[in-house]
């Protein structure tokens, strides 16, 4: 699926689990912990542009859940459940990291498949000196809708996610990442087909 880094995954101080409206992502981060890849699974989200219109309860609140119910131990797991967006996810991360005195020096971030690219590119703007590896729920683009997940939404979400790659640096958000002639040609049909309702 583009977008992903195709990280290989090595141990680390830490599992930073980006909040969505996918909720896969918390098995992803339970895998790797339940796994020993390490020894701490911090979970952040509050409810972002598409998942305040779907839920009421924090993305955070609900992927923790999930990892407590695959046998993750509470006391594994840090909640951030304010932040609305992927520089927040960060931030707010740091910050709660800061107050509970902890350094961790690298960093497994999963994510959705499609947003490997983006968060790596976010979290690195932030914490350039942190080692990052990232990675995602193992699924082909065919594998990825779901009933609750439609192949439109999913698209449209995907070409906002470029175009926030492109235009971001340029606005402190994101370093620099450079995208294909061809890539960028793909984005620019998709739009004019009208998939524009994830732009920024």
């Amino acid at each position: 699926m583009e977008g992903k880094r195709r990280h290989s995954i090595e141990k680390a101080d830490c599992i930073l689990v980006l909040g969505s409206y996918d909720l896969r992502v918390a098995d992803r981060g339970a895998d790797l912990y339940l796994q020993g890849w390490a020894p701490l699974l911090i979970f952040s989200g509050g409810l972002g542009r598409l998942t305040k219109l779907m839920w009421k309860e924090a993305e955070a609140d609900q992927l923790a859940r999930i990892a407590i119910n695959r046998g993750v131990p509470e006391q594994a797991i840090l909640i951030e459940n304010r932040s609305t967006n992927t520089g927040e996810n960060i931030l707010f991360t740091q910050q709660l990291l800061q107050e509970k005195n902890i350094d961790p020096h690298s960093f497994i971030v999963v994510q959705k498949p499609y947003m490997e690219r983006r968060s790596y590119a976010t979290f690195k703007k932030h914490l350039p000196e942190k080692k990052i590896r990232v990675t995602s729920p193992s699924l082909s683009f065919e594998e990825y809708p779901t009933p609750e997940l439609l192949i439109e939404n999913i698209i449209n979400s995907m070409v906002g996610d470029l175009q926030r790659i492109k235009v971001y640096p340029s606005k402190g958000f994101q370093i620099y990442q450079e995208i294909p002639d061809e890539v960028w040609r793909s984005y620019e049909e998709l739009v004019k087909r009208g998939f524009d309702k994830h732009l920024a």
